[in-house]
Parts: structure tokens; C-alpha cells; sequence
């Protein structure tokens, strides 16, 4: 039986990332985190000196540009024009500029093509804002993360301070509220819920009361699975 394709997404600090990477560890699937591969187009971006707003110009750079994921004993990284960006993508200023680059459309057409690939033979879990609605519309499992401003400012918050680096909840939450507004209106692959999701608050949740909430949902569908191959 062929493994799932898990499909998670929701806004910035919901606990897409952290959740995603310990399903996927306990069911022994991929992790594919899509933001990091925006980020990492993001950093090249940046690092190229090109102004996020100049939208043809970040689109001749993802022409030329290869952003993969790699699995590495167990862990996925992301690489770009095959180096490990991984702790060059976190910065605030990347953060900032992330949306404006993600919503170009050559940007998005380099990373669905990756993404699809990635989960072509099932046993992965791709978390992102589009997965279930754009990048893979026919997920075996969608999962819908949200969360309230303030709980999800102070998660951020948290792994910042876990790279010294210091910034204000009021920033913070100032940044999400803007993140969140360029997500949900950009005309491109806005962040919305896919009308087959699961919706899961996880606000007042530990980690690993979300991820015994998603691998519920999975133990369900991999049940139906078995009941119907067994016809």
C-alpha cells in the first residue's frame, strides 16, 4: 500500500514546522518544510542586493536558481544551488521580505514543481500555506493549523531568543498581523483552508498534544484505507 501524502498548512507560528517534523519522524516519512524553501529563494534574494518589490527581477533569478530537499540521516535539509542554507534563512529580514517573495509567480512555479516531485511516491508531509489547495489539491490527509496572534507572536518570539536574537512581542505581532494579511490577499496561492481539511486550534496545545492530534487523523485514514483495499 502506497504511503500518504500529509498536506499541513496555516499561518505563520501556528506549529506547522515543529509539528510536521515530528509526524514525520514518528511515521517514518519526509519532511518537506516548503516556508524554508522560500526562504532560502528569499536569502538569494536579499544576499543578490535586488529589492524584494522588483518582481522581474526576483523572477529572472528563480529562473537560474535550484532550491532541492535533501534527506540527511533522517533530517531534510534545503539547498540551495546545492549548498545548505539552513541557518542563513531565520533572520528577521528574511522574515520581512518572505511573503513579497513567495508571491511572484516564477518564484512559486520553482518551488510547486520541487514540492510535487517530493511527494510523487507518497510517505511524506509537506507543510506550507498552499499545499492542500494548490500544491497538492489531492492529499491523502490535509491538516489546517491556526492559532491566536498573541500565542503565535510569543512562539516566535521563543526561537528568536534561541538565536539571540531579540525582538519585541509588540514587533512581533505586528509582523504576523502584515504576514497575515499578504498571505490570505495576494493574488497568487492565497493561504485559505481547503474545504477538506481538518482545522486544528493549536493554541492551548503542547507540541505533542498537536502531533497525537494529526497522527489520529492519519491512524483514521490509513484504517479506511485497509477497510476498503480489503473491500
Amino acid at each position: 500500500m502506497k504511503k500518504l501524502v500529509i498536506a499541513i498548512d496555516g499561518p505563520a507560528a501556528s506549529g506547522k514546522s515543529t509539528t510536521a517534523r515530528l509526524v514525520a519522524g514518528r511515521l517514518g516519512y519526509l519532511h518537506v518544510d516548503t516556508g524554508a524553501m522560500y526562504r532560502a529563494m528569499t536569502y538569494k534574494v536579499l544576499a543578490a542586493g535586488i529589492d524584494p518589490g522588483e518582481t522581474g527581477r526576483v523572477a529572472d533569478l528563480a529562473r537560474e536558481t535550484g532550491i532541492t530537499i535533501s534527506e540527511t540521516d533522517g533530517k531534510a535539509e534545503v539547498f540551495l544551488d546545492g549548498v545548505d542554507v539552513g541557518g542563513r534563512i531565520r533572520t528577521p529580514e528574511v522574515t520581512r521580505a518572505v511573503s513579497q517573495v513567495s508571491s511572484v509567480a516564477a518564484v512559486r512555479e520553482l518551488m510547486v514543481r520541487e514540492q510535487r516531485r517530493l511527494a510523487a511516491t507518497g510517505g511524506v508531509v509537506l507543510e506550507g500555506r498552499d499545499i492542500g489547495t494548490v500544491v497538492l489539491p489531492d492529499a491523502d490527509v490535509k491538516i489546517f493549523l491556526v492559532a491566536d496572534e498573541t500565542e503565535r507572536a510569543r512562539r516566535r518570539q521563543r526561537e528568536l531568543r534561541e538565536k539571540d536574537v531579540e525582538v519585541t512581542l509588540d514587533d512581533l505581532l505586528g509582523e504576523i498581523h502584515e504576514r497575515d494579511r499578504k498571505d490570505s490577499s495576494r493574488d497568487l496561492s492565497p493561504l485559505r483552508r481547503s474545504e477538506d481539511a481538518v482545522e486544528v486550534d493549536t493554541s492551548g496545545l503542547t507540541v505533542e498534544g498537536q502531533v497525537e492530534r494529526i497522527l489520529e487523523i492519519v491512524r483514521v485514514t490509513l484504517n479506511r484505507r485497509e477497510h476498503d483495499a480489503r473491500g
